[in-house]
């Protein structure tokens, strides 16, 4: 199997964790009476991540990001598999995605700024090269 469909894998495991960091303190300051219940917005009064602290806000806001960078993470992984492309290149980006979507967390989750948006747009540029270099 290719690294870069291996680090896919990884990056899979890691939106797995980020499930987790996100729900278990939810389920913690929530409850379960609201967390397990169909949340309809008229039970609520406002969405379950205006309801929990700052930080398990922020993680909740950091999974939902991951999910759509994971779209695109995919895409360009598939078409480098697909293209028979893989390359140290190639490997290297996949590498970067992974190390800059887990450090994302923390920088998210406390609030680095600058780095969570410089984290971002580094995970970004390197699933746009993967992308370039399976197209070329």
């Amino acid at each position: 199997m290719p690294i870069e469909a291996t680090i896919l894998g990884l990056a899979g495991l890691l939106q797995v964790i980020q499930i987790a960091l996100m729900a278990i303190p939810a389920n913690l300051e929530l409850g379960p009476g609201k967390t397990l219940g169909p949340r309809d917005p008229d039970r609520l009064g406002t969405p379950l991540d205006q309801q929990v602290s700052p930080i398990t806000g922020r993680l909740h806001r950091a999974m939902s990001n991951h999910f759509e960078g994971l779209i695109l993470f995919t895409i360009a992984v598939a078409l480098v598999v697909w293209a028979d492309a893989s390359s140290p290149l190639t490997a290297g980006c996949a590498w970067t995605y992974l190390a800059a979507r887990v450090l994302y967390i923390p920088a998210y989750a406390f609030g680095w700024v600058p780095w969570r948006s410089v984290l971002w747009a580094i995970g970004l540029l390197a699933t746009v090269i993967l992308i370039c270099a399976a197209l070329v």
